[in-house]
């Protein structure tokens, strides 16, 4: 079980203040798609030219133009880039296709499927290489939680190509780590606290 930090609310030298406190105790840096959004793919080449042996994960919740976004963030040395699970079947394949190109790893975010097991089944015949889970942050606000998610996804797929996020943190994450997803996300559990290496490693005490 790999334990990914979602750095979402950030600029560039933040995103690398923050590499600085974990890049040896993390095991997935995630840049979020508001960082993305606002520094480009900057902040995924410069975590990864000071530090090529860290995973980065470039959230880029691509929808269309499947290889060129895809490329984009390979060519900024992202490990891993995301694709979400509602596009074209036809978009996720250019993504699986343009990453493993570059021997790099896709994830499928199930953000706002329904469906999630046939999804999910038809995202592993398509090749990506993890399926996430994901409640969103205005969902969250609702009071909901991906558990019953992840208790789905994890009905129809391997264990070892699961990954949930949305709202975890220390107090609940002991119900996610029953479920044995490959990666735990964790947002501002992790980067909002004053000690941030801190919170990863007591985080990483509960991944099994």
């Amino acid at each position: 079980m790999k334990l990914q930090i979602a750095i979402d609310i950030a600029n560039t030298e933040t995103v690398l203040s923050i590499a600085d406190a974990v890049h040896d105790v993390i095991d997935i840096l995630e840049v979020g798609t508001p960082v993305i959004m606002k520094e480009g793919l900057a902040p995924v080449y410069r975590v990864k030219q000071k530090y090529p042996n860290l995973c980065v994960l470039a959230d880029t919740k691509i929808v269309d133009g499947g290889a060129m976004e895809c490329e984009d963030a390979c060519k900024a040395h992202a490990d891993i880039v995301t694709v979400l699970a509602m596009a074209d079947n036809a978009t996720i394949k250019e993504v699986v296709d343009t990453a493993h190109k570059f021997k790099k790893k896709v994830l499928a975010d199930l953000i706002c499927v329904n469906d999630i097991k046939k999804r999910a089944k038809e995202l592993i015949a398509l090749g990506v290489d993890y399926i996430g889970v994901h409640t969103g942050v205005d969902m969250q606000q609702q009071g909901r939680t991906p558990l019953h998610d992840l208790e789905e996804l994890s009905a129809a797929v391997p264990h070892t190509q699961t990954a949930v996020a949305g709202g975890i943190k220390l107090s609940t994450i002991e119900a996610y780590v029953r479920l044995q997803p490959e990666i735990l996300i964790a947002g501002g559990a992790l980067y909002m606290q004053k000690d941030i290496r801190g919170a990863v490693i007591e985080m990483k005490g509960y991944l099994k």
